[in-house]
């Protein structure tokens, strides 16, 4: 079979509700909200309330980061999708243009939507979900060694700067401070989230606790005065925890090579 029209065929019976014709118009009305929601933030987030250290993180946790990761929950119909290897390129290449011109939100939302349209582009043609399982046990140690001794570590310390360029802010309201993820946690995020979708697992319940993961990852950091945290082993935690009754199953099934 085909396993770019299987992924669409998976991807329109996730997507589909009590009424279809109606359900792409929801889910875009929301997007459109969302982004309009977000662009009021991003744009007066310096101007807002300022609160204790406790509330922001709770703001950013439990407001801020669902809000933007609900993008990617809601982008999932272009999964699959044709025209999407060109999208991904067009998108990188905002991304390269906007992050040089330091156009603050706009790059980061760029930053967002091209590594989400290279993670929905990659997975449709990836047929071994065994990949994908020890993709997900291998990057906590990878990144928790770059973070703690590796090149994130060298690049925070002494290339704050380039860090910026490679990740995505999260403003902390009535200040000109952030809270950042680098893009390899964005690209496991979506690469995550539409494995769930392509192997059949558990969409809705894998965003969640990968979005927790984060808040956690923040709240930790916070809580224990890190200059810096690896997000994606509390990332892998959520997507392998949140599935690992269907993984051992779907795994079971499949034929010895």
């Amino acid at each position: 079979m085909n396993p770019l029209a299987e992924v669409t065929r998976l991807r329109a019976a996730w997507l589909r509700g009590a009424k279809p014709r109606s359900a792409g118009g929801v889910r875009g009305t929301a997007f459109g909200a969302l982004v309009a929601g977000l662009a009021a933030y991003y744009a007066t987030s310096s101007h807002l309330w300022q609160a204790s250290l406790w509330w922001d993180v709770a703001t950013l946790a439990f407001l801020l980061i669902p809000a933007v990761f609900a993008l990617v929950l809601l982008a999932l119909p272009v999964l699959g999708a044709r025209g999407l290897p060109l999208l991904a390129l067009a998108l990188v290449a905002v991304a390269v243009v906007t992050t040089a011109a330091g156009a603050g939100a706009v790059a980061d939302f760029a930053k967002l939507a091209a590594v989400t349209a290279i993670a929905f582009w990659l997975i449709p043609h990836l047929e071994d979900l065994v990949l994908i399982v020890v993709v997900a046990a291998i990057i906590p140690f990878v990144d928790a060694w770059s973070v703690w001794r590796g090149p994130t570590h060298v690049i925070v310390t002494n290339r704050h700067h380039v860090f910026e360029k490679l990740s995505f802010a999260f403003p902390i309201p009535g200040e000109h401070n952030a809270a950042n993820l680098g893009l390899p946690d964005l690209l496991f995020f979506a690469l995550f989230l539409a494995a769930a979708v392509r192997f059949r697992l558990r969409p809705g319940w894998t965003w969640l606790a990968m979005t927790a993961s984060f808040g956690a990852t923040l709240a930790i950091a916070v809580g224990f005065s890190l200059s810096g945290l690896p997000a994606l082993p509390g990332l892998s935690i959520g997507f392998l925890g949140t599935n690992a009754d269907l993984l051992v199953r779907k795994l079971r099934k499949q034929p010895a090579r």
